[in-house]
């Protein structure tokens, strides 16, 4: 994949430097102290979700793939490091051959996810795995919270459209990753061409409230709309008034009109008036397109007006009030040598403050009830129980340094909504509340 290709910019030969200057200091002392090579597990999770959050979304897996393929030191980024003295040179000359060459595993993108779930694991020697946790973390971290926000404004929208309009809130290169995450959460439209061009995300777009000011008259405005791009344009009728302006769309372009959009004022008020308006007008069959800083809790407010689709920016690019995840990147097993034979020995944090870990390297299953609801989240070491064999979720995502599980951006997306729909009822309810299933742990293992 071009460099272009990851929205990074065309002087940026590849992600390596997308990393904590830390993880390259214990990548030269573990070179110079013999334990470099030896073989390491590292796990995704997060000790909690978001206040008030019944269910995680996992999303950026695509992106990491992308990263882990293209993390490499060519010259440039070696000189640069040779010229910050951050590395030594013996240390300089292992990352000019560095390639992952180990295994990744995962939660496959859109599942949903708990607090201990073991969203996704590496797997090779300690120095190759060191390297990638802060491009692991900042990709997932991101667009997992963005996609937790669009998968409950899609619950909220309850089958109406989504339209991802949030690129003027967030940095250039965020709101083309958050527009992924976007649409894997479930919204079905991008204004952002970036995102349309890199990730294939269906575009829309027509006006704003500059186009209709820049006219001597609103009626101008609205035919030179139509007349470019006709009659199923979607008109922006709160300008000056709404009444006004809604009579003036159905006249310039008949009842055949495509939509209007709304705003601003109170939404709720407005969509009926202007829904009824547009009926007595004969355009029965023009939709009713809202925005004006909208978040799950403004869309479910909205269930029984007339909306046909809602357009969200600011809520959705920040996470609805939850930007990251939480996630950590933590050694839970490593051999206790560097003989390749050397047994894998579990490891964990125990310090204080509820910030310890669970060691040893996972497999996660979902249990579902005798009606295949979900009913618990249950992780393990060893075996998996002959009853859980079935239900797993972790798949491969990179197998001996070579990516084996990409796929089109639908696939995820389809994926989300079955997997929320295999969830208890409860899981799209808005009110604060526990996460909807418990994380049970197997095999003598205590989450914390």
């Amino acid at each position: 994949m071009d460099v272009a290709d990851l929205g990074l910019p065309v002087d940026v030969p590849s992600t390596a430097l997308f990393t904590d200057q830390y993880e390259l200091t214990m990548l030269q002392a573990a070179l110079k102290g013999g334990t470099a090579e030896r073989r390491s597990v590292f796990e995704v999770f997060t000790r909690r979700l978001p206040h008030g959050r019944r269910y995680g979304v996992v999303a950026g897996t695509g992106r990491v793939l992308d990263a882990v393929e293209n993390f490499r030191f060519d010259e440039r980024v070696l000189a640069f490091l040779r010229e910050r003295a951050i590395v030594d040179e013996e240390t300089l000359k292992w990352l000019a051959g560095y390639r992952f060459s180990g295994d990744i595993w995962g939660y496959p993108e859109g599942e949903v996810y708990f607090p201990g779930s073991p969203i996704l694991r590496v797997e090779g020697s300690f120095a190759e795995c060191v390297l990638l946790e802060t491009v692991i973390l900042s990709i997932l971290n991101h667009d997992s919270a963005i996609a937790a926000a669009a998968s409950r404004m899609a619950s909220a929208a309850a089958g109406r459209p989504l339209i991802e309009m949030g690129a003027r809130r967030t940095h250039e290169l965020a709101a083309v990753a958050a527009s992924r995450a976007a649409y894997v959460g479930g919204f079905a439209t991008t204004s952002d061409l970036a995102a349309g061009f890199r990730y294939g995300i269906p575009t829309v777009g027509t006006s704003a409230h500059a186009f209709t000011l820049l006219h001597d008259r609103e009626r101008d405005a609205f035919q030179a709309q139509v007349e470019s791009l006709g009659r199923g344009t979607t008109l922006l009728v709160d300008t000056y008034d709404v009444a006004e302006a809604v009579r003036t769309a159905v006249e310039v372009a008949g009842p055949e009109l495509g939509a209007v959009r709304i705003d601003s004022g109170d939404l709720l008020l407005v969509a009926h008036r202007v829904r009824q308006q547009l009926d007595e007008l004969g355009a029965t069959g023009t939709k009713i397109v809202v925005t004006s800083d909208l978040d799950e809790y403004a869309i479910a407010s909205l269930a029984a007006a007339p909306v046909d689709a809602y357009g969200v920016g600011t809520q959705l690019v920040t996470g609805s009030g939850h930007p990251t995840c939480s996630m950590v990147y933590k050694l839970v097993a490593r051999a206790d040598s560097a003989d390749p034979a050397a047994p894998m020995v579990p490891v964990a944090k125990k310090s204080t403050g509820g910030k310890v870990s669970v060691g040893g390297r996972k497999w996660a299953a979902r249990r579902l009830d005798r009606d295949g609801i979900a009913e618990a989240e249950v992780l393990g070491t060893g075996p998996v129980p002959d009853e859980l064999a079935g239900q797993q979720l972790l798949v491969r995502l990179i197998e001996d340094g070579e990516v084996v599980a990409r796929e089109p951006l639908d696939v995820p997306r389809d994926r989300h909504i079955a997997a929320r729909a295999a969830l208890p009822l409860s899981a799209t309810q808005l009110s604060r509340g526990e996460p909807v299933l418990p994380t049970e742990y197997a095999q003598g293992l205590s989450g914390s």
